[in-house]
């Protein structure tokens, strides 16, 4: 008898299914798209299409290290990491998102929005008990991902970081 064959496709998907959970900005990606599923559509990776609709977007208020407070328009989809940076708000973020540090430490101001957001995965938790002034509603911010649910929402900025590499560093986002 011949051996059954496997398509290319179903060889992939079954060696990425042996290698266990993704981690980093996959997993992130991964989470952004089952948790803002039914919000509106995401808008990509901001090739010249333009600012997005205040429909595609949420309002997010930041409490900036200062005491200033800055309200922004938020892409659904986009982490929060990726939101302050686009709007000049001092978060971090040395890693870039990968998971690797907790530079981007965010506290949800409220208890019922951070409720609402998907549970805290092992990686990001192991992080989180590097940050400087951890609390019950301590969060990474490219963990923190923009959907319709969060509109509203208030994050106070730590007044500082661990950061392990290079203290003071701030990323340039690409």
């Amino acid at each position: 008898a011949a051996a059954p064959t496997v398509s290319a496709g179903a060889a992939a998907s079954a060696s990425r299914a042996e290698a266990g959970p993704r981690r980093g900005c996959a997993a992130v990606l991964e989470r952004a798209r089952g948790f803002a599923a039914g919000s509106a559509p995401s808008m990509g990776h901001g090739h010249g299409h333009g600012a997005p609709s205040e429909a595609e977007t949420i309002a997010v208020t930041f409490h900036e290290k200062d005491g200033s407070e800055t309200t922004v328009r938020a892409a659904i989809g986009h982490s929060m990491l990726e939101v302050a940076h686009r709007n000049d708000i001092e978060l971090e973020g040395a890693c870039e998102g990968s998971l690797a540090c907790s530079t981007c430490h965010v506290i949800i101001d409220d208890q019922a929005v951070y409720d609402a957001l998907p549970e805290p995965d092992d990686d990001e938790n192991d992080m989180l008990d590097l940050a400087f002034g951890l609390t019950e509603t301590s969060r990474l911010g490219c963990q923190v991902i923009a959907a319709k649910e969060l509109d509203g929402m208030t994050l106070s900025l730590p007044r500082a970081t661990r950061n392990f590499a290079v203290d003071g560093f701030v990323p340039k986002p690409h």
